[in-house]
């Protein structure tokens, strides 16, 4: 009876751990992009990511685009969706890595020299990789994460490169 009790024990004790990252989370993140993130788990190993906010902000917001014909000069909306792998760093159940691939939808405003200081609307695509860092505090649903990647725009401007940074903070469900 002691060893069924104990074995219930541990199991229970084991499953409340990996709850911290077994089903969803919500948090915030600062950066490029900035905005509300979304993380959904399917196991141990993989997540679905979600962040919906804005995007040049803080890393572009006046920088050039399409080559010298124009330039960006302020932050717009962005949808950043990736696939991810994750793994505890060095078995570790409070520290994990993550790395994965996916998309980005940005909606930006560009001034082209050819409409002397109007702007036009941009709707860009493409595609985005991502690695980052998680550290989940101790007895607690809050984890706090670095993580940067970049993003390599395949519409309207075939490779144009930006950094993707940020931090910030999830509540695990």
């Amino acid at each position: 009876m002691k060893k069924l009790a104990l074995t219930v024990i541990c199991t229970l004790c084991f499953s409340i751990v990996h709850a911290q990252y077994d089903n969803w989370a919500v948090g915030f993140k600062l950066g490029e992009p900035t905005g509300v993130n979304f993380r959904k788990y399917f196991n141990n190993i993989h997540a679905i990511d979600v962040t919906v906010g804005t995007y040049g902000g803080i890393l572009s917001n006046d920088r050039k685009y399409r080559g010298d014909d124009g330039r960006y000069k302020n932050a717009g909306l962005s949808v950043q969706v990736h696939y991810l792998w994750h793994t505890p760093l060095f078995n570790s159940e409070s520290v994990h890595v993550y790395y994965g691939l996916g998309a980005q939808v940005n909606s930006r405003r560009s001034y082209p020299k050819r409409l002397n200081g109007e702007y036009e609307k941009n709707i860009s695509l493409g595609g985005s990789a991502l690695g980052g860092l998680e550290y989940y505090i101790t007895d607690n649903r809050i984890s706090v994460f670095l993580e940067a990647g970049t993003y390599l725009e395949l519409l309207p401007r075939p490779f144009y490169l930006s950094p993707n940074i940020s931090g910030g903070v999830r509540f695990n469900l």
